[in-house]
């Protein structure tokens, strides 16, 4: 007897331990962890050089080949695999097809669109939004969750809000069938006036202004709002792009046991605070806004006692052109990093913050996979996907767009020099990056077919 490969000569890190140790992969899986002598042979037998062995990273929170998005599955899952990341959920929005808004579109109908035709490089699914507040939609979520669609988005601000009392009547429904809710928290109201008013003072054009036409207590009274509707039905909910130490402590509110009310923040968040904008203009605009220091020292709080869980990217591709060459208002929402996230998050919570690899991989690894209904994934251990990444924690390098498999054309994290890089990606077994190179053919990747999370 023999299996497919070994990985030696690294340290492995899960969610609750670092060990030197070897990890035995047969037709895509891990079947074994620890010492290499009690492994039978091996086909091929790959060194880790003394570097780190983490999971796959899951990002839950990515934006692809749809709604403002230039990445296709093909570009966005090769800046993932390059990224270290090997498992994404992206948006399905219910009524828009190449470039053009439906009303009568259903969420089976965006699901089916994403599905079609793709050919992503690592493994990927999709949350269905729900942008028309319509009783139809009610009719379709047995049936998504019954396919494996497990989780739903939803907006309480811009064009595709939601009013609160529709939001509610969505958690009773998902609540019946084990679902998850997911929204994007601001309050409409506050941010449209806020913004009127920003445009009009002197000044007002500046991007460093945009942060106060949205500021954090819009964040937080939606956050709050919407989390205690989620309680009110029992439902499964997840606040989504945290910023403020407002929004997290609204949240942390409302989580009476842990158990129905999660939530993450990104990669950003942690990293950059509103002085950027001084410097990079609209480049750097994204909802809701980057911070104070302050707020990124209490978001580490939060990641730290289990108020947030998963760190996202919220990755949105978009070119220069859609960015710059107006005022703020007239900016695309969102930037990219699914490819240098790791890297940047590593650098900000490991080196300079102190979390340990353990508290990184619950974060960005088993965390995510556990809240969206993938149990192979995000984890090493017998049985679970062998969806690898052999990570040096001392390589420093420059982060540079020119180096951008995404179609993005600018990185808010150009000239950022860190420490940490992703040598290797494996996705089920397969190499797909080495060394910040693409190796893999597109279409390696599946859609995935998720299970209701037990969020117990």
């Amino acid at each position: 007897m023999s299996i497919d490969t070994v990985i030696t000569g690294g340290t492995v890190v899960t969610a609750e331990a670092m060990f030197e140790g070897a990890i035995a992969i047969d037709d895509g899986t891990i079947v074994g962890v620890g010492d290499e002598d009690a492994f039978p042979d091996a086909d091929e037998r790959i060194d880790a050089g003394g570097n780190l062995v983490l999971p796959g990273v899951v990002d839950p929170h990515t934006h692809l080949a749809g709604y403002n998005s230039i990445d296709s599955y093909e570009t966005g899952t090769a800046a993932a695999a390059v990224g270290g990341v090997t498992s994404l959920l992206t948006f399905a929005w219910q009524g828009w097809d190449d470039g053009e808004w439906d009303d009568r579109g259903t969420l089976t109908g965006a699901v089916e669109r994403h599905r079609d035709g793709a050919a992503p490089l690592v493994d990927c699914g999709v949350h269905p939004v729900i942008t028309q507040e319509s009783p139809a939609v009610f009719e379709e979520l047995a049936t998504l969750v019954d396919d494996g669609v497990t989780s739903f988005k939803l907006f309480t601000t811009d064009d595709i809000r939601l009013s609160n009392g529709f939001i509610g009547e969505v958690f009773r429904r998902l609540a019946d069938i084990g679902a998850v809710g997911m929204v994007h928290t601001e309050e409409y109201s506050v941010c449209e006036q806020r913004t009127d008013v920003v445009k009009s003072e002197p000044g007002g054009e500046s991007p460093s202004a945009y942060p106060r036409s949205r500021p954090d207590y819009a964040e937080a009274m939606s956050a709050g709002s919407v989390a205690r509707l989620a309680v009110a039905a029992d439902a499964k909910y997840y606040g989504v792009h945290t910023t403020s130490a407002a929004a997290a402590d609204a949240i942390a509110e409302v989580q009476t046991d842990g158990s129905n009310v999660r939530a993450e923040t990104c990669t950003h968040y942690t990293t950059l605070t509103e002085e950027v904008y001084e410097r990079l203009g609209n480049r750097a605009i994204m909802s809701p806004p980057l911070r104070s220091s302050r707020d990124i020292d209490a978001i580490f709080d939060r990641l730290r006692d289990g108020t947030l869980s998963v760190v996202s990217t919220d990755h949105v591709p978009l070119p220069r052109e859609r960015k710059e060459g107006g005022p703020w208002w007239e900016s695309a929402f969102g930037i990219n990093s699914l490819q240098t996230s790791l890297p940047v998050f590593h650098d900000v919570a490991v080196n300079e913050r102190g979390l340990s690899y353990p508290t990184l991989v619950q974060l960005m690894c088993r965390n995510p996979a556990r809240t969206f209904g993938l149990s192979r994934k995000g984890r090493i251990e017998p049985g679970a996907d062998a969806d690898l990444v052999i990570f040096d924690p001392n390589e420093t390098y420059t982060i540079t767009a020119e180096r951008n498999y995404s179609n993005a054309d600018y990185s808010v994290y150009e000239g950022r020099t860190v420490t940490g890089q992703v040598k290797r990606t494996f996705v089920r077994g397969t190499l797909v990056a080495d060394d910040g190179d693409v190796v893999a053919e597109p279409g390696h990747g599946t859609f995935l077919r998720r299970e209701v999370p037990d969020w117990r």
